[in-house]
């Protein structure tokens, strides 16, 4: 198998260096995904819809510009909402509607450790794609299947986007003002999450095929893996019988714990203990609050929240977040500003989080990208840029068999489409 596009510089192999997964999948939840096992080293190859791609490759704008010398071949951009999740990877861009163009994903599929697609349900058995056909060939694949709210749910191949998953699980009655209208979370959370499960359902089956080669079928949804992340609300409600409080920026059973505002900004206090509590009204200098029989522990503190929050706010408002900010670091009291995206983005950058890379994009020239979460402290992750759509077409083809002549013949009949890396500049 073919090595991930841009190897890691240490002599240590990658993870996932060898593996090789077929990204039926398209959006966020399933590309979010397989972008992370490519940040491990596994081989990724993006299989997309000629003249269009990925949905998200035209949901736009913003779009990542393209340099003067690509501005009249590839206007308007990249999108970026693409461009966030599918580093790593390759492209084909074939027609799976061309009897020959879905026998060499057929092919893809079975010579693949791992299968991840998102089709709506029976379209991925009818292409002669979906697990006992690919499984019949490969007994030891990995195939994972997303979908919004999973196979056994009624009614069968119900859509669900993530508003849609926020609002049905729960987060979305969660999140926003107490006393105003339930919200939805910024980023469409249920996707990233349902990412991350279908990841680790992912390496835990391909451990096991490893060592028995027997292979696995996965089923991940939005709402399943929403619900999981409940956590905490979700067992109170359970162990109460009761929904749970909207409370805003706060939290239902820590305080304080939520945004307070300062003399200039807005500022969080996390006080998630009694000492930690202590440390804060010592460092605010209001020791009387630390001695007050009402806030002595964190029930106390719950049942006489608004009391207590008046008070905390009154002295907050009177120095500017720079002065509390220090103050509260210095006496270990967890303590943020409330940042905008992009300021959160450089500013850790500048901390030592090590947050952005910056890759060489071929049409867009120098562009910065956020990292993954995790660190491998001995083995750097790669960063190659996402791809044009069909930018490895050719060379994936030929690595299934297909022959030069055979390629040229799919390409100008239109099943598969190939994108050069540069334009063609000649008259």
């Amino acid at each position: 198998m073919t090595t991930s596009p841009e190897p890691s510089t240490t002599d240590a192999p990658l993870p996932l260096a060898g593996v090789r997964i077929a990204d039926l999948s398209r959006v966020l939840a399933g590309p979010y995904a397989t972008m992370l096992l490519a940040d491990m080293g596994a081989e990724v190859v993006k299989i997309e819809q000629p003249g269009r791609g990925d949905d998200t490759r035209s949901w736009g704008p913003p779009y990542a510009a393209p340099t003067e010398e690509h501005e009249a071949a590839h206007s308007p951009g990249e999108a970026a909402y693409f461009l966030s999740v599918n580093r790593n990877k390759r492209s084909l861009a074939v027609d799976l509607k061309d009897p020959e163009g879905l026998a060499a994903v057929r092919e893809l599929c079975a010579s693949s450790d791992v299968v991840i697609q998102n089709f709506r349900p029976g379209v991925i058995d009818r292409l002669g794609l979906g697990y006992e056909r690919i499984s019949e060939r490969n007994p030891a694949v990995v195939y994972c299947s997303v979908s919004g709210f999973g196979p056994e749910h009624e009614p069968t191949g119900r859509p669900g986007f993530d508003i849609v998953v926020q609002a049905e699980s729960g987060l979305m009655a969660t999140t926003g003002p107490a006393e105003g209208p339930a919200s939805k979370v910024g980023v469409a959370l249920t996707d990233v999450l349902t990412g991350l499960n279908a990841a680790v359902g992912i390496l835990g089956a391909l451990m096991r095929a490893r060592e028995t080669g027997r292979g696995e079928e996965i089923s991940v949804s939005l709402i399943n893996s929403t619900l999981s992340a409940l956590v905490n609300l979700a067992q109170q409600s359970l162990v109460t019988d009761r929904e749970p409080a909207r409370v805003g920026n706060a939290h239902t059973t820590i305080v304080p714990y939520q945004v307070f505002p300062t003399a200039d900004a807005e500022i969080v206090v996390a006080a998630g203990n009694d000492a930690l509590y202590r440390r804060l009204c010592a460092a605010i200098d209001r020791p009387d609050l630390a001695e007050d029989p009402r806030y002595g522990t964190n029930p106390d503190r719950v049942a006489h929240r608004d009391a207590l929050i008046d008070e905390l706010s009154k002295v907050l408002r009177s120095r500017p977040a720079d002065h509390w900010m220090t103050a509260l670091v210095d006496a270990g009291v967890p303590v943020g500003r409330v940042r905008g995206v992009l300021d959160a983005l450089r500013t850790a950058d500048t901390s030592g989080d090590d947050v952005l890379r910056t890759v060489d994009h071929p049409t867009a020239g120098p562009l910065e990208q956020v990292r993954a979460g995790f660190r491998m402290a001995g083995t750097p992750v790669p960063m190659a840029a996402p791809p044009l759509l069909g930018q490895h077409s050719e060379e994936i083809l030929a690595e299934l068999g297909l022959t030069p002549e055979r390629i040229a013949a799919l390409v100008e009949r239109g099943t598969v489409q190939r994108t050069d890396v540069r334009p063609d500049t000649t008259e």
